[in-house]
């Protein structure tokens, strides 16, 4: 007989380095949303991973990073802070890296790792994106010597490749036990939560240069009328420049990002969508505390 697997997985790494493309492509679905702009991901979100005996808990973590100048805000402390509290309790951790560039940043995150009594699995993630494939190897055996890690494994999130090889290695690591969460759970989050990451999310893809972390998403409704949901949501900004920025020239950058976060919704809700956005100015919310307790920035929703 079988005996059952599970435990939690904390995913880090330092900003953009692909932890949240390769939780949705271990899912097979999108529950955390990925951009190029380094620090997409600003909460702790749980993917669900069940197959046969075997149930994953991963802890997708905001990257963490080195305090810049105008980075360094009350929202970036959260973020840091939310990154090391997913190390606690779980029984592995998969640290991302980007091909093969050790920077600062991947130092810092292994000075939190060292102290830890469970599993390090090192993860080598874009590897299909080096353009000199003969400089894996060295690079492998030059991290290797950083730390006593329990697997490395050279992968591609985005296309794939070699991630069920990262998923056994983490399987086989996990302590037997019984499943937390029913077979068909995929994420602890609310609907609600997902649905106000999508639009940030294409603000983040459509504008991220313009405004890279002053803007944030506020479900304000969430109902379901007959076979439509209808949702509406505030994107906060901090300036007023910025608002006009979202909004667009007659409205159509707004309208953009509303088209394309509906079709996302609609996929992922498995409902017709009607979604209806406001751009509204707070004033200094990523650098209040109170503001960011308000928003959601402290916990679970």
């Amino acid at each position: 007989m079988t005996s059952s697997r599970c435990g939690y997985v904390a995913l880090v790494g330092r900003p953009n380095v692909g932890k949240s493309t390769l939780l949705n492509r271990i899912l097979g679905q999108k529950i955390s949303i990925t951009c190029k702009k380094p620090q997409t991901t600003r909460h702790q979100i749980m993917g669900i991973h069940t197959e046969g005996e075997v149930q994953t808990i991963y802890v997708d973590t905001p990257g963490m990073h080195l305090a810049e100048g105008t980075r360094d805000k009350a929202i970036n402390h959260y973020m840091n802070d939310t990154a090391k509290q997913a190390l606690r309790d779980v029984d592995l951790v998969v640290f991302v890296i980007d091909r093969t560039k050790w920077m600062p940043e991947d130092q810092l995150v292994l000075e939190r790792l060292i102290y830890l009594k469970c599993p390090v699995i090192l993860v080598i993630n874009k590897v299909d994106w080096l353009e000199d494939k003969s400089t894996l190897l060295p690079f492998i055996e030059e991290v290797s010597q950083k730390h006593d890690f329990a697997a490395l494994v050279p992968i591609s999130a985005l296309s794939g490749k070699k991630v069920n090889s990262l998923v056994n290695e983490i399987q086989k690591r996990l302590p037997e036990g019984p499943h937390f969460y029913p077979e068909d759970q995929v994420t602890d989050r609310s609907l609600r939560f997902l649905a106000a990451e999508l639009v940030r999310e294409k603000i983040m893809r459509q504008l991220g240069e313009e405004l890279p972390y002053s803007t944030t998403v506020e479900i304000e409704q969430f109902k379901q009328q007959g076979k439509v949901l209808h949702i509406h949501a505030l994107i906060l900004v901090e300036r007023e420049g910025q608002k006009k920025i979202i909004i667009g020239d007659r409205g159509n950058q707004l309208k953009l990002i509303g088209r394309d976060a509906r079709l996302d919704m609609e996929k992922a809700f498995e409902s017709k969508v009607m979604l209806n956005l406001w751009v509204k100015v707070k004033s200094n919310w990523s650098d209040n505390a109170r503001a960011l307790k308000s928003l959601g920035y402290t916990g679970q929703d």
